[in-house]
């Protein structure tokens, strides 16, 4: 199996119980024995889907096709998965008691959010590092003091950060498993006119006393997540883990319909929303809208699955002429932005 091949079979295990199509050639490609299991488990473990692809092939009875180390293996990560979960969520309901009892709410973000929901069969599926939420600009603040006062501290103590757009440095508490960001924007500053807090604030479901983002948004962040904060756009690669995520929520919402009230970024938005039709297996729910810009980057999602010389040589220009851009940036704030100059001069004298 090449890496193409592997990422399609992974994506298609994700929606072996929705999809019939999907089931019966998951099933006759394990049968076949030509799985290679060793690409399987790093992909899938690379891509953040390792206990998710356990998951779905436990509950549509494929599990035991698998080799026997190979199923020990995986049931071992996923309890594990599943427990650091549960004390995840046990580290939720404090913070978000904590906050809501300084009339601060909070609005839980990617994982998190999708655990507090239910979006999962088993909540061992998702992998989870940070706890993240959002609050308004104006308990921005209020909040960051009112979390370390219970005990929080930056995780990188020495670190001089620099001031953050989107959120505040990773917080940590001791005897307790995950860190914290606090966020007052979803996305880096280019986009933030388009999503942010004043735009999904409305439309937020309240979940058994917690808060999270309407279907449509969660739809939408697990995208530019990838697209845009992560560069995915630019480099025309998928993350299996926002991808099953962003698949989860199309059954709960019109993936194509939400996506049609942005302006700059539909381009990128409709583009991962193809590349996950292609490597689901052309699942109905994940229906997008066709342009040749979006046939210009499904020409090169797929090149680069399969010609690695050429990707490793375009990621390679695209790493510098986004660092040439951000260092561009970068120069700009710290003559137009005090708080930036104050930060490079405290970076000088820390070296």
């Amino acid at each position: 199996m090449d890496y193409r091949e592997t990422l399609f079979f992974v994506a298609k295990c994700l929606t072996l119980n929705s999809e019939k199509l999907n089931l019966e050639i998951v099933r006759n490609e394990i049968a076949s024995e030509n799985i290679d299991w060793d690409a399987v488990v790093k992909l899938s473990t690379n891509h953040f889907v390792f206990s998710a692809l356990y998951c779905n092939l436990k509950k549509s009875n494929l599990i035991h096709f698998l080799p026997k180390d190979l199923i020990g293996f995986m049931q071992d990560v996923t309890k594990l998965n599943r427990d650091r979960n549960l004390e995840i969520l046990e580290q939720v309901r404090e913070l978000n008691e904590l906050l809501l009892q300084n009339n601060i709410t909070p609005v839980f973000l990617k994982g998190v959010g999708y655990l507090l929901q239910d979006t999962y069969s088993d909540i061992a599926e998702r992998m989870i590092a940070d706890i993240d939420f959002i609050v308004s600009k104006k308990d921005y603040a209020k909040a960051i003091l009112v979390i370390k006062n219970s005990g929080y501290s930056k995780v990188h103590q020495n670190k001089i950060h620099s001031p953050s757009f989107k959120h505040y440095p990773r917080l940590q508490k001791k005897g307790c498993i995950a860190a914290v960001e606090i966020h007052k924007e979803l996305l880096i500053e280019k986009f933030s006119d388009e999503f942010n807090y004043d735009i999904i604030h409305h439309n937020i479901l309240n979940i058994n006393g917690f808060k999270v983002l309407s279907y449509a948004d969660q739809l939408t962040l697990s995208i530019l997540g990838n697209q845009i904060n992560d560069d995915g756009f630019y480099f025309k690669n998928l993350t299996l883990k926002s991808a099953y995520d962003v698949y989860l929520m199309s059954k709960k919402t019109n993936a194509k319909n939400a996506l049609q009230k942005f302006d700059k970024l539909k381009y990128p938005l409709n583009s991962f929303l193809a590349s996950c039709y292609q490597a689901f297996n052309n699942i109905n729910s994940l229906t997008y809208e066709s342009s040749k810009n979006i046939d210009k980057y499904l020409k090169y999602f797929n090149l680069y699955l399969v010609d690695h010389k050429k990707r490793k040589k375009d990621f390679k220009r695209i790493e510098m002429k986004l660092s040439l851009i951000r260092k561009k940036d970068l120069m700009m704030k710290m003559i137009f932005d005090k708080e930036y100059r104050i930060w490079f001069l405290q970076n000088l004298k820390n070296k």
